[in-house]
C-alpha cells in the first residue's frame, strides 16, 4: 500500500529577549502617532496580510543577501517573524514603535495598534481552526519574576495574540532557557528542540512566536519509486540526493519573465506547496514578490501530466535576526528603545530575535513547526510526458491558498545539509 506522501516543516521562528540596558535613554516621543481608523475589521485584516506577505519577501531578500547565507539554505517563518514583532509593537511607543510598523509594512496612516492587534486575533483563529490538517499558531511571554509588566500589556496579548503567560527565574539562566525550550518543543511536536542556547541574566521578558504545520498531499508518492540521483548544486558540484518520483496531472506555470516553472502540490487542505525551479536562481529571488505568488495562484487553473522528480530532505537552519532586521529600520529596539508600553522602567532594550527553523519533505506527508524568540532585557505537458526534475536550487512557499497567507518560504540549494 502507497504511502501518503507528506512534508515536515519546522521553523522556530524568532525569540525576542527584552532585559536592562546599562545607559540613559534620550528623550523619545510619548505622542501616540493619530491615526485614521478603518472602517470594518476585514479591511485591517486584508491590510495586515498584505504587510505580511510583503514582509515574507523583504525579509528573504536580506537574508539571501547576508554574507553568511551565500552557498547555504534558506528557511524560515515569516508568519512566525511577522507575529513575534507585532507582539512587541503592543509595548512599543513613539520611534521605536514608528520603526517596527514601518519595518513590519503597516500603514500607520491607515492602521492603528489595535486594527493590528484586532487583525492577528483574527487570522490566529482562522489557523488553528482548520479542522482538515493538524495547524497550530501562538505565542508565549515569559516574565522574570521580579519584573513587573503593564498589565493592559499583557491582557493585549493574552488577547490578540493567544499569548500563553509564565513567570521564570531569569537569573538562573539554564533553568529558565530550559523551561523555555521545553514549551518551544511541545508547541512544535519536538521538531525545534533549543530555541534559545543561553540567557543573559539582564533578560526580564522573551516573547516567543510559534507555528506548526502537519499535512498530507492530496496525490500520492509511491517509495517504490524513490531512487537516488544527483543534484546539481552549482556548475561545478554534484551531491547525491535521493528522489521521489511521480506521474500525474499537476498545476504548474511558466513564468517567461522569471523564467521559473513552478509547480503546486496541494495538501489535503486548502494549503499548498508551491515549488519555484528558476533557469538562473538570482533572477527570481531578486524579482520575486507577493504578486507573483497571486499570478501563480490564478494562472493555475487546468491540470497537466508532469513526471515529477523532487528530492527527499530534512534540512535545519537557524538565524539571529538582529542585524538585518536594523536593516530594515527597526534600529532602536535594540538601543535606546522606547518601550514604555510594557513597562516604565528605564534601559529596556531587546537584545536578541532568533529563529530557527527545520523543513522535512517525504513520501508519507507534511509537518511544519516554527517559533520566533525576542528577548528583551537591559540592554546590553501530453505524452511523451514533460519531465519536471528539481536537481538544482530552487525555491519553495508554503502557503494557504485562499489568502495567500505564506507560513514558510525558502530556497533549497543543498538537500543533503
Amino acid at each position: 500500500m502507497m504511502m501518503r506522501a507528506a512534508v515536515g516543516l519546522w521553523v522556530l521562528s524568532a525569540v525576542i529577549c527584552v532585559g536592562r540596558g546599562h545607559h540613559h535613554l534620550g528623550h523619545d516621543d510619548d505622542q501616540a502617532v493619530q491615526d485614521t481608523i478603518v472602517d470594518g475589521s476585514a479591511n485591517s485584516v486584508s491590510l495586515v496580510n498584505d504587510a505580511n506577505q510583503d514582509f515574507s519577501f523583504r525579509l528573504y531578500g536580506k537574508l539571501a543577501a547576508d554574507a553568511d547565507s551565500q552557498g547555504k539554505n534558506i528557511f524560515f517563518s515569516p508568519a512566525s517573524v511577522s507575529a513575534a514583532l507585532a507582539a512587541l509593537s503592543v509595548g512599543a511607543q513613539g520611534e521605536t514603535h514608528r520603526q517596527l510598523f514601518s519595518g513590519l509594512g503597516f500603514n500607520s496612516s491607515l492602521l492603528t495598534q489595535t486594527d493590528v492587534d484586532q487583525a492577528f486575533q483574527t487570522l490566529l483563529q482562522r489557523a488553528n481552526n482548520t479542522s482538515q490538517e493538524d495547524v497550530s499558531e501562538g505565542t508565549a511571554v515569559f516574565v522574570d519574576d521580579e519584573f513587573k509588566p503593564k498589565p493592559e500589556f499583557l491582557q493585549t496579548l493574552k488577547q490578540s495574540y493567544f499569548a500563553d503567560g509564565f513567570n521564570v527565574d531569569f537569573t538562573k539562566g539554564t533553568e529558565s532557557a530550559d523551561t523555555i525550550n521545553k514549551y518551544v518543543e511541545e508547541k512544535t511536536n519536538g521538531k525545534i528542540e533549543k530555541l534559545v542556547e543561553s540567557l543573559d541574566p539582564n533578560t526580564v521578558m522573551c516573547l516567543i512566536s510559534y507555528i506548526y504545520y502537519k499535512g498530507k498531499w492530496a496525490t500520492q508518492f509511491d517509495p517504490k519509486l524513490t531512487k537516488q540521483e544527483d543534484f546539481n548544486v552549482d556548475e561545478n558540484t554534484k551531491v547525491p540526493a535521493v528522489m521521489m518520483n511521480l506521474d500525474d496531472r499537476f498545476q504548474t506555470y511558466d513564468d517567461h519573465e522569471l523564467k521559473t516553472t513552478v509547480l503546486q502540490l496541494p495538501f489535503n487542505s486548502s494549503y499548498s506547496m508551491l515549488l519555484m525551479l528558476p533557469e538562473v536562481m538570482a533572477t527570481l529571488e531578486n524579482a520575486i514578490s507577493p504578486n507573483h505568488v497571486t499570478k501563480w495562484l490564478k494562472a493555475m487553473v487546468g491540470h497537466r501530466r508532469r513526471d515529477v522528480y523532487i528530492p527527499k530532505f530534512s534540512i535545519k537552519t537557524s538565524y539571529n535576526l538582529n542585524d538585518v532586521l536594523t536593516q530594515m529600520g527597526m534600529t532602536d529596539m535594540f538601543g535606546g528603545a522606547n518601550l514604555r508600553g510594557i513597562s516604565e522602567e528605564q534601559g529596556l532594550a531587546v537584545s536578541d530575535v532568533v529563529h530557527k527553523a527545520t523543513l522535512d519533505v517525504d513520501e508519507a506527508g507534511a509537518e511544519a513547526a516554527a517559533a520566533t524568540g525576542i528577548l528583551i532585557g537591559f540592554s546590553a505537458i501530453s505524452d511523451p510526458v514533460p519531465v519536471l526534475k528539481f536537481n538544482r536550487p530552487f525555491m519553495v512557499i508554503i502557503t494557504e491558498r485562499n489568502t495567500e497567507k505564506i507560513l514558510f518560504l525558502g530556497k533549497i540549494i543543498n538537500p543533503t545539509i
